[in-house]
């Protein structure tokens, strides 16, 4: 039952519109792992009386009036929201291993009604390799994105240890520039900023990535995915970042390129030099700690809730390995994947590329309006190999209601790509999440190469330092 008309709220922003549009859908997937089952007897007092108060938007639906949506609050029916799947009992954790994965492929492949509010929660009872239970929540990006949605998850959450205390996140210091001349500087800008803008819109519209073992060139919306975690320590990243004189990005980047060209290299040796893009996602917030819901909406907030990014492309590094010879040997070769990663996300991230292409998805809005802009989005990722996104959680373990959280990750739904990589940091550990189109990437193989990439680059920056 909808409530009184004075209940509309702010119009759904521009980039709400693309993520509803006829050609875009895309949702977030949290997936939360417990040390305990998790007792369902809670759930329904905690959405009501915990996420529900958190934004009016998880309280609303999009309502159309003259070609513009606006955010209307509605009665929710928590019932419609929350499922508690049966899968069959007393079987081993490597067995639910793979009911858990089943079930995150099925919710890939279905949309968010937008008959009500955009969001549902998913309580898995059975013990998997992993943990526990597990407790997904899935979200539609028109609420928000990472940044937003982060915030409101962590609004949920306490601090395991003393829940009156707040949580703290790692550091978020970037490595020094190289100090440069003004006159350098600005001409090096001005440079970048061309050639990266126009390089941007020729990859979003013109020049697709070669077809290779981890793209099909085929649009998988909602298509059935397979899905692949992998944990790595903090302390042995920051080690390499200290020898290498990088960042945590420049680090996982690295290795993320690495194993992908390994892999490629494995399944087919040609495409280890075939033309790879990779769009990395970015904050265009000021930066800073995660912030209360309260203090995102009030108005001129320096971090505001919404959509709140933009994209930059990333040309993934050609792999020049001799053929009969083991990867593992070359750890030249893995210093320079790392080395190029922080070169050219540097590089990108100073210039003004990234600012033109959301004042370019403005003006398609303004003059193509809500569905030009939608496609540009949509070609711009069908068109790439990969997307990398990446979000900071805190350094204590945190608990929903009285239940430890063990590890967390999340997934891009909805997007065309093949294959998406998600990073997030918990609690001393760096948990990276891969969605990749199902029948056409091996997830063992591909884990496997990722697994090598990281040992390389680990040995490499013990070598280097000896």
């Amino acid at each position: 039952m909808e409530l009184e008309e004075e209940e509309i709220l702010e119009p759904v922003s521009p980039t709400g519109h693309y993520f509803t549009s006829s050609v875009l859908s895309v949702s977030n997937l949290a997936v939360l792992e417990t040390e305990i089952p998790f007792d369902e007897s809670q759930t329904m007092s905690l959405v009501q009386n915990v996420f529900l108060p958190i934004s009016p938007r998880f309280s609303s639906i999009m309502v159309e009036n003259n070609g513009k949506k606006r955010w209307k609050r509605v009665e929710v029916k928590l019932e419609d929201h929350v499922n508690i799947p049966i899968f069959p009992p007393s079987l081993s954790p490597e067995a639910y291993d793979k009911y858990l994965d089943d079930y995150i492929s099925k919710l890939a492949v279905e949309r968010l009604s937008p008959e009500k509010p955009l969001w549902e929660f998913h309580i898995i009872k059975y013990p998997t390799s992993n943990a526990a239970g597990n407790v997904i929540i899935k979200l539609h990006h028109a609420l928000g994105d990472g940044f937003s949605l982060m915030s409101a998850l962590l609004s949920c959450l306490q601090r395991a240890d003393d829940p009156r205390l707040p949580l703290t996140f790692p550091s978020r210091q970037r490595s020094q520039p190289k100090s440069e001349s003004l006159v350098t500087k600005v001409c090096s800008s001005v440079f970048n900023t061309l050639s990266d803008f126009w390089w941007g819109i020729s990859n979003s519209t013109m020049d697709e990535d070669d077809l290779t073992p981890i793209r099909s060139g085929k649009g998988i919306e909602f298509q059935p995915i397979a899905v692949s975690t992998m944990t790595f320590s903090l302390d042995q990243i920051k080690l390499i970042k200290s020898k290498l004189g990088v960042t945590i990005n420049d680090v996982l980047t690295g290795m993320i390129f690495l194993g992908t060209r390994l892999y490629m290299q494995e399944i087919d040796k040609s495409s280890r030099k075939a033309r790879g893009t990779a769009v990395v996602l970015l904050n265009t917030r000021m930066m800073g700690d995660y912030t209360s819901i309260q203090e995102m909406i009030k108005p001129n907030s320096k971090m505001p809730w919404g959509n709140h990014f933009t994209f930059l492309h990333v040309p993934i590094p050609n792999l020049f390995l001799p053929e009969d010879d083991h990867p593992h040997e070359y750890s030249n070769i893995a210093l320079e994947f790392v080395s190029n990663a922080q070169k050219i996300i540097s590089t990108k991230r100073n210039s003004l590329a990234i600012y033109l292409t959301s004042r370019f998805l403005e003006i398609l809005n303004k003059f193509g309006g809500h569905e030009a802009a939608a496609k540009y989005i949509r070609s711009t990722l069908k068109n790439s190999s990969m997307v990398i996104s990446n979000l900071i959680g805190p350094v204590e373990q945190m608990a929903l209601g009285n239940h430890r959280i063990r590890g967390l990750y999340f997934l891009v739904l909805g997007s065309p790509e093949g294959l998406d990589v998600t990073i997030v940091s918990y609690m001393g550990k760096v948990r990276v999440a891969f969605k990749m189109e199902k029948g056409l990437i091996d997830p063992q193989k591909f884990k496997s190469c990722m697994e090598n990439a990281f040992e390389m680059i680990l040995k490499a920056s013990d070598a280097k330092n000896n």
